[in-house]
């Protein structure tokens, strides 16, 4: 992904005297925060050219940053500075704001950065705080806590969200208003009948169909044909979907999409499994690719979910159900025939890791048209699961720091035997009983991306103006 550009204002003193023999230490501070944040590898951090001490160079400087496109400011504060430039400043300056106070003793930056905040949250204007030294592990990871979360939800501004089909099988909550989307969210949506899949994967290239058959022939772990809903034919007609996807987003420039299926497409043409699987993967077999968030059963919350994920961990995000809480193990069982990316069954970008340990296995009696599901196991790890739902019309956001548990070859066979043979499974242990969390989580649906985002998270949720649970008795 494109790194995140952050914008860095450093205020002064309003006093021309005061400024002039502090500009140097300021300018010192503003280099050292910009040069800790492009050391991520994440951020581009643009620097205001002054050091900014008067209310023109506080409008001057914040529409600098806003032409040079930057996606959030972080106002940088090493001494005392008058409040009122920061209030001036957001008017201007790409929000949100993060409210950044250095450690230097010697002068009252912290001062400075609290009298701001305290003008910012009396004219209604959002931001974060962080105080600290810059070249702290701990106080970084803080700052790039709030430029994930924040940046993510600046991301989804613009966007277009491309919905094939509509309500799946009566569930309200896969179902959103696309007024209410674009007014909190700043994102459009697309309605494309799914009747274009069909007719745009007939279009597909032979050439690419043959060599991505070869190409999945050689690579997936085993392919279970059993000459009656997988045969060589239906998936080639599953490589065409996906193909038809592929080019209808590139086409129609859409930057994540649903895909309805049931009953339609899984009745009377294929699933949607191997297109959806792939979209969501950083690879297909023309090579390395961006993920492409998908989600099954056209949920637009749970891509919306998927999409805040991928813009703030930059990988790819499951989709799955909750399919079954396993007593004996102590752990959820994480399944669903649709959106597992491949990804996760070796948490690997090398298509070379992780599809061995795929296997495409014949679509049950849920879906007659058959085709392949895409089934693996998750590989263990550090994984936050969340979910957005609606309570009454109103947003609220369900954070839950996990860990995916891989068990032994021939347990995990038995485990998915006594659920879902052919579908992908993801083992969570969450921190929470399991009554708690059923007695308050709104969705079927979970999503989630390897590694720690909660603090991410509840930024986003912040910055959305949004409530959030966070589900952790830990």
């Amino acid at each position: 992904m494109d790194p995140r550009k952050v914008g860095i204002l450093t205020f002064s003193d309003g006093r021309a005297s005061v400024h002039r023999d502090l500009e140097g230490l300021n300018r010192t501070y503003q280099r050292q925060l910009a040069d800790a944040l492009r050391a991520t590898g994440e951020v581009e951090p643009i620097e205001a050219e002054e050091i900014v001490w008067t209310n023109e160079l506080a409008k001057a400087e914040a529409d600098r940053l806003a032409n040079a496109g930057c996606e959030l400011t972080i106002f940088n504060f090493a001494v005392w500075s008058f409040p009122h430039l920061a209030a001036i400043a957001s008017r201007f300056a790409p929000g949100p704001y993060l409210l950044f106070s250095n450690i230097n003793p010697e002068y009252p930056g912290m001062v400075g950065m609290l009298a701001s905040a305290g003008a910012l949250d009396q004219i209604g204007a959002f931001h974060g705080r962080v105080s600290g030294d810059i070249s702290d592990a701990a106080v970084l990871d803080r700052v790039m806590s709030f430029i994930r979360g924040a940046s993510a939800v600046r991301r989804l501004r613009g966007e277009t969200f491309g919905l094939f089909g509509g309500r799946p099988m009566g569930m309200y909550t896969a179902v959103a208003n696309a007024d209410q989307w674009m007014d909190l969210f700043g994102i459009d949506v697309e309605h494309i009948d799914q009747s274009e899949i069909i007719r745009r994967s007939a279009e597909a290239s032979e050439e690419e169909v043959d060599r991505a058959f070869e190409w999945l022939s050689a690579k997936v772990g085993k392919i279970r044909y059993d000459d009656k809903q997988l045969t060589p034919e239906k998936l080639k007609t599953q490589i065409r979907s996906y193909i038809a996807a592929r080019q209808m987003i590139e086409e129609m420039r859409l930057d994540f999409v649903g895909f309805k299926a049931q009953p339609e497409l899984t009745d009377h043409f294929v699933t949607m499994d191997v297109t959806e699987a792939f979209l969501n993967d950083p690879y297909d077999w023309n090579g390395p690719k961006e993920p492409i968030v998908a989600a099954t059963e056209a949920d637009m919350d749970g891509a919306l979910t998927m999409e805040i994920l991928k813009h703030i961990s930059s990988e790819p995000v499951l989709f799955a159900d909750l399919r079954h809480y396993d007593a004996e193990l102590g752990l959820f069982d994480l399944c669903n025939s649709g959106t597992h990316p491949t990804y996760f069954a070796g948490r690997s970008t090398d298509p070379d890791v992780n599809l061995p340990r795929v296997e495409f296995y014949p679509q049950g009696f849920y879906f007659p048209a058959g085709g392949a599901s895409v089934r693996h196991f998750a590989a263990s790890g550090e994984v936050t699961l969340a979910r957005l739902a609606r309570r009454r019309g109103k947003y609220w956001l369900a954070i839950l720091p996990a860990e995916f548990v891989e068990l032994p070859k021939d347990r995990a066979e038995q485990k998915a035997e006594e659920v879902q043979i052919d579908w992908p499974h993801a083992y969570a242990r969450f921190r929470v009983p399991p009554e708690v969390f059923l007695a308050e989580y709104d969705s079927n649906h979970i999503h989630g991306a390897y590694g720690s985002w909660v603090d991410e998270l509840v930024w986003a949720a912040k910055t959305l103006g949004i409530d959030y649970r966070i589900f952790d008795d830990g």
